[in-house]
């Protein structure tokens, strides 16, 4: 907590040097090793993720929308939400295969702020667990702090167990709880908050880069250190 006071005696927070608030990010791909993070195109994307998001009907249960029973439904759902400027929607194609097997957006996107969250992630079971969905989650992280986001925001249906595990392995701090937040599917939700700051990302992103090398994963795409250990070994 601040111990600056103002002329009244009361805290107040540090001045910020030189702030301007970001640009709003663009719908710009996102090259990485294993996948590539590019802007969401019915045309392009469409078949391809409704091959891959509808495997698995469970993994709809904590989104506010869905299943879809035929593409047609899905390319409706599409128009309506996927194609504006908040939230921002993005495919990962997997590099090795070529194919669009998974979403994720940013939104609430406030650069008065400075302050950006990722949304809307899902991933069918190609890429679900991969390195190629750590380095998708990696690459929205590092295109938001480089246009100078302060906060970087993940929040979850404090039921959706896997969302919350893959937060804090992503590096994400749990901040709390808001209870009876929204109303989901006809069901209470309350929603838990994860955040990732300015601050932590320089150490975070070395983390996430010796994580990703090559190098740490066998012949077979095992994993020789966790991302959890790369970020803490500072080495």
């Amino acid at each position: 907590m601040s111990t600056l006071t103002n002329e009244f005696g009361q805290p107040i927070g540090p001045v910020i040097p030189g702030w301007t608030p970001p640009a709003r990010p663009v719908r710009t791909t996102m090259q990485g090793a294993y996948c590539t993070v590019e802007p969401f195109d019915i045309d392009a994307h469409l078949a391809e993720l409704f091959e891959a998001l509808s495997a698995i009907e469970a993994d709809w249960t904590y989104l506010p929308y869905g299943p879809f029973d035929d593409i047609a439904a899905f390319r409706e759902w599409a128009q309506a939400r996927c194609l504006g400027d908040d939230p921002l929607f993005y495919t990962v194609r997997d590099n090795e295969t070529g194919k669009a097997g998974g979403v994720a957006s940013y939104l609430r996107i406030t650069p008065a702020s400075g302050t950006i969250e990722v949304g809307h992630i899902h991933l069918g079971p190609a890429l679900k667990g991969s390195r190629t969905a750590t380095e998708a989650m990696f690459l929205m992280m590092e295109y938001a702090f480089s246009l100078g986001y302060r906060r970087y925001e993940w929040k979850c249906n404090a039921l959706n167990e896997p969302s919350r595990n893959a937060a804090l392995r992503l590096g994400f701090v749990f901040e709390g709880r808001w209870r009876q937040a929204t109303v989901n599917k006809g069901r209470n939700r309350d929603t838990d908050w994860f955040s990732i700051i300015d601050a932590d990302w320089p150490h975070l992103r070395e983390g996430f880069r010796r994580w990703l090398d090559p190098a740490n994963f066998d012949d077979d795409g095992r994993q020789r250190r966790r991302l959890q250990e790369c970020v803490a070994s500072g080495g």
